[in-house]
């Protein structure tokens, strides 16, 4: 493991797709990420909590408690969190525009830049066909993706004995499989075109756990990832520019590591 780094103050910081309660979650990795850096303003932009798969099978282990007291005590000591609830922790769409222990919920909202530019701040699943219009479907692939972590989980252990690194089998589909090529583009054109019939600038999203900053058809998309797979969030430093932060290539933490001591971030 590196050095520990120093405690790093954004002006905003945007993350995704934690999945609180399921087996894939790198919330060790995100208690870590969280003890480190520090912001004006987080957005928690959907996809915190699993609703669907705690509806199934209950699985909460203390760091996952530990993820949401972390971000209960930064919203307490004057940090602006706000969250943006998602498909998975959709029952949260219901208090919208209310509080709770300092959180605001808002089932989207615009972000501003330092530098003057209107970001629209929403998961992405309403722009996301299958959960829109086939949910049965959706859940059928939160099944898969499931199964799909698992055997990485299992072949990555076989990687690291022989000393290779951990390696994405969700990921290296996503970037080769045709479909899921044309999925991913069919999803960040919709958000942008969004943010264009809008008037705005650009979007922040997440959903679908790629993380991304590009510019389409002249507005700025930038897509946060996942503490599941990628573990990444997005910042904004002081002067508007916006970075893609893979905390776990940056500390080097092994995506297999059973337990990462986070006694200190409490």
């Amino acid at each position: 493991m590196q050095a520990t780094p120093p405690i790093n103050h954004y002006r905003a910081m945007f993350i995704s797709d934690v999945h609180l309660g399921t087996r894939g979650c790198k919330a060790d990795f995100l208690l870590d990420f969280l003890k480190h850096n520090d912001a004006d303003e987080i957005y928690l932009i959907g996809d915190i909590i699993d609703c669907w798969r705690l509806k199934r099978t209950w699985f909460w282990m203390q760091s996952h408690n530990d993820v949401v007291q972390k971000l209960l005590r930064k919203a307490r000591k004057g940090t602006r969190v706000i969250y943006v609830p998602g498909n998975h922790d959709e029952p949260l769409r219901d208090y919208d525009g209310m509080a709770f222990g300092d959180v605001q919920i808002m089932n989207e909202t615009i972000h501003v830049t330092a530098d003057g530019k209107r970001l629209l701040v929403a998961h992405g699943d309403a722009f996301d066909g299958i959960v829109k219009y086939a949910r049965w479907l959706a859940k059928l692939g939160d099944h898969a993706y499931a199964w799909c972590l698992r055997i990485n989980h299992w072949y990555n252990h076989v990687r690291l004995a022989f000393g290779y690194p951990y390696w994405s089998l969700s990921a290296f589909l996503k970037t080769r499989v045709k479909d899921a090529v044309k999925f991913i583009s069919d999803f960040e054109n919709a958000m942008a075109e969004e943010a264009k019939r809008r008037g705005l600038d650009g979007v922040v999203c997440g959903h679908i756990h790629k993380a991304e900053i590009k510019t389409i058809d002249g507005m700025l998309y930038c897509n946060d990832g996942d503490w599941v797979e990628s573990c990444t969030a997005l910042v904004e430093h002081r002067d508007g520019r916006l970075e893609i932060i893979e905390w776990a290539a940056k500390r080097q933490f092994s995506m297999m590591a059973p337990d990462l001591s986070v006694a200190a971030t409490r």
